[in-house]
C-alpha cells in the first residue's frame, strides 16, 4: 500500500510542492492540505514544509500554530502519528509546542543558502530509522532565523533521551550543540532545518534527503 503524505499549505508555504514531488520520487504519494482545515482526512503522515507561513509576522510561525489545522496535527501527533516539519515547519513545531526549544536569527543575522553536512545523532526517529548513527548526508540549509536554541534543561533531556536526531558537522548559523534537528521522545514528531525535498534527484547534487524521506514512508 502507497503511504499517503499529508503536506500542509500555510499562506506563505513555498516548499509544499518541492515536498510532494520529493515523496512522490520515493514511492509515496502527497496530498496537499490546507491551513484552515480541521482534519487531516486518510493521511498516513503529515509534513510541515518550508517558506513564509503567514509572512513570518509577530514571529516565525507564530501565527500558523493557531491555524485550525495545527489542532489535528496535534492530535494525530499524540496518536503515534508521524508529523515532521522542515525549515518553517520546525519553526511551527516549536511555537505548538510539539517539539521543545525555539528558533531565532543566524548567527551573524545572515540569509544562509547551502549544501551541508549532516551526521546521523539517533535511528530512533520516523526520518532516521534505517540509517545508523555516524552516517553522514549532504543536504541543503534555505533560511534565516534556523538557530536552535533551548535551555539547558531541554539540552541534557534531548541528549539523555537521544532527541537530537541531527547534527551539523559545520555549525552555520550558531545552533546549540550543533542541532539541525530534534524529535519528541516517541520520535514520531521530527522537526529540521535542512531540506531533504531539494535532496532527493540527481539532478540536485545530493540524493541523501531520500534516505529520510523513505524512512518517513517506513521503507527505512
Amino acid at each position: 500500500m502507497t503511504t499517503k503524505v499529508g503536506v500542509v499549505v500555510f499562506p506563505g508555504s513555498n516548499c509544499e510542492q518541492d515536498v510532494i514531488e520529493a515523496v512522490g520520487a520515493v514511492g509515496g504519494s502527497g496530498q496537499l492540505l490546507w491551513h484552515k482545515d480541521d482534519h487531516l482526512g486518510d493521511v498516513d503522515a503529515v509534513v510541515l514544509p518550508g517558506g513564509f507561513a503567514h509572512g513570518d509576522y509577530l514571529r516565525v510561525g507564530a501565527m500558523a500554530r493557531f491555524s485550525p489545522i495545527m489542532d489535528a496535527v496535534a492530535d494525530f501527533a499524540r496518536q503515534g502519528g508521524p508529523v515532521v516539519g522542515i525549515c518553517n515547519g520546525f519553526q511551527i513545531l516549536a511555537e505548538a509546542q510539539l517539539l521543545p526549544g525555539a528558533l531565532y536569527k543566524n548567527r551573524g543575522s545572515r540569509f544562509l543558502c547551502q549544501p551541508e553536512i549532516l551526521r546521523v545523532e539517533s535511528a530512533n526517529s520516523v526520518l532516521t530509522r534505517g540509517l545508523s548513527v555516524g552516517d553522514e548526508l549532504r543536504i541543503p540549509i534555505n533560511h534565516f532565523e534556523g538557530n536552535y536554541l533551548c535551555s539547558e534543561n531541554n539540552l541534557a533531556t534531548l541528549r539523555d533521551n537521544g532527541q537530537i536526531v541531527l547534527t551539523y558537522r559545520d555549525n552555520p548559523n550558531g545552533a546549540t550543540a550543533d542541532i539541525a534537528g530534534i524529535c519528541n521522545g516517541s520520535g514520531n514528531v521530527v522537526g529540521l532545518m535542512p531540506h531533504p525535498e531539494r535532496a532527493a534527484h540527481p539532478l540536485l547534487g545530493s540524493t541523501d534527503g531520500a534516505l529520510l524521506l523513505r524512512g518517513l514512508l517506513g521503507d527505512g
